[in-house]
């Protein structure tokens, strides 16, 4: 057994106390399978002494009942025939299942059928009798004897089925005792013969097992030796390198502080961008409206222009038409002066017409001032409206060059536009840019950390791992000790 593991000794003697105890669990457990049958048998064996014994006693009711009911005639007697003929029938099949394993109990109990037929046909004949012919004839049938007779033979039949159950059971008993002594027998020499066999085998597994633990043991000291020494110098090393991150680690923070500044002021930017271009973009929609305003005004001033030079056309065409009108009326003036003289000459005849004539005189003279006057109104109109035409005309040049200086400020404003919006993507990329080298140095910074973290706990599994080997050595030690004191 000097080659075989350690696992393996262990395992053999286990297995060996395991096949010792198995071969007595299956010797035992046959013979107690066995006595627990015996004793089955036995109990199997009253009960059918118990059946054989009640069938015995239906059947002497059933007689009973019979001849009381033939010698008295009282229906009385009859109930205990009842109650018997049914527990017959049961009590019968109860035997012939306890029999069936025996040829003999078997064939004695298929002859105990016809009997009992017999019998109870000749109580039913003997009852019928009494009905049929009263007292005298069943007490003919009665005297006949044929009752006695089969009722002797059932006596007998059962009596043997008994005698042989008796035999059985006595044949049984012996058997369940022999049983019993042989399971005593076994678990006691068993568990002797398994002791003796166990001890044997542990001091034999305990002293190959001793030599091998020993030489174990002095390779994991002088293994742990080895071991304590290389944890020291990882131990050292994983202080050098949580020290290193450590350092790493406060400037990563550092410089991600420094990202996350960049990239506020890089989204501030952005925003008072976006803010200047929506206001640009305002004051270019502020711009057109206010050119579309100006070119508005400019057709407003062109139509003013127009009505204005014709109203100067109709202020000439009105002068003409008071010139026709101021000659009208001194032709007029003329025709009542004349019309007045020729009314003098006709003297009282032309006195009404001479007034006529002088009213005439009046009115032209009239129309004569009302057409200086309108026509001193029509000058002044005239004036007024080569006046207004003038300035409607420097209104006009004023307008086209506010419009010229309005479309240079819409153009000015849509490249501040186009200024701003290029400015507010260039802040865009730079907020992004900022933002994605945020998240690396973050990304960084929790590499770092968990490195660092990984380093502390490497430092922390040196420790534990030199403390261990200081422990393992010492232990290794202490067994070494006692295995060769054990030795």
């Amino acid at each position: 057994m000097g080659a075989w593991t350690f696992g393996r000794k262990i395992g053999t003697g286990f297995a060996l106390a395991a096949v010792i105890a198995a071969v007595i669990a299956v010797v035992g457990y046959r013979t107690t399978a066995g006595l627990v049958e015996d004793a089955r048998a036995v109990a199997v064996t009253h009960q059918l002494r118990r059946d054989l014994s009640a069938l015995v006693a239906s059947i002497q009711d059933v007689e009973t009942s019979g001849r009381g009911f033939a010698l008295t005639g009282d229906q009385d007697f009859l109930a205990p025939d009842r109650a018997a003929r049914p527990q017959i029938g049961t009590l019968l099949t109860q035997v012939r299942d306890a029999t069936h394993a025996s040829a003999g109990q078997a064939s004695r109990v298929e002859r105990l059928q016809p009997l009992i037929d017999r019998k109870l046909a000749a109580t039913d004949h003997l009852i019928a009798q009494r009905r049929a012919g009263g007292i005298e004839a069943s007490a003919a049938a009665v005297a006949g004897g044929d009752g006695d007779r089969l009722m002797a033979e059932l006596r007998a039949l059962i009596a043997e089925l008994d005698r042989e159950e008796v035999r059985l059971l006595e044949r049984r008993q012996a058997d369940a005792e022999a049983s019993a002594d042989r399971a005593a027998a076994v678990m006691l020499w068993g568990a002797i013969g398994g002791f003796v066999l166990v001890v044997a085998l542990g001091g034999l597994i305990t002293r190959s097992l001793s030599r091998q633990i020993g030489d174990a043991v002095r390779h994991v000291q002088s293994s742990s030796t080895e071991l304590q020494a290389a944890a020291s110098q990882q131990a050292a090393g994983s202080r050098e390198q949580a020290t290193a991150m450590n350092e790493i680690t406060t400037t990563i923070s550092e410089l991600l502080a420094t990202s996350r500044q960049i990239a506020g002021s890089a989204q501030r930017v952005a925003q008072i961008a976006t803010e200047t271009a929506g206001a640009a973009r305002s004051g270019t929609a502020t711009v057109d409206r206010a050119q579309e305003s100006v070119t508005a005004i400019r057709r407003q001033v062109d139509q003013i222009v127009g009505h204005m030079l014709e109203l100067g056309k109709n202020s000439q065409q009105i002068g003409a038409v008071l010139d026709i009108v101021g000659e009208l009326a001194e032709q007029t003036n003329i025709l009542a002066i004349n019309a007045t003289i020729e009314a003098a000459g006709a003297g009282d005849a032309g006195r009404r017409f001479a007034v006529v004539a002088d009213e005439i005189r009046k009115l032209a003279d009239r129309v004569g001032s009302s057409t200086k006057e309108i026509r001193g109104m029509i000058d002044t109109v005239r004036s007024a409206v080569n006046t207004t035409v003038m300035a409607t005309e420097t209104g006009s040049k004023a307008v086209d060059a506010g419009g010229q200086q309005f479309g240079e400020v819409a153009t000015a404003f849509r490249h501040i536009v186009q200024q701003v919006s290029t400015a507010t993507d260039a802040a865009r990329e730079i907020e992004l840019s900022t933002k994605q080298q945020a998240t690396a140095v973050e990304q960084v910074n929790v590499a770092i950390a968990n490195v660092g973290q990984a380093s502390r706990e490497t430092e922390a599994s040196s420790t534990q791992t030199l403390a261990t080997a200081t422990q393992l050595s010492k232990l290794s030690r202490d067994l070494l000790r006692v295995v060769q004191a054990g030795a």
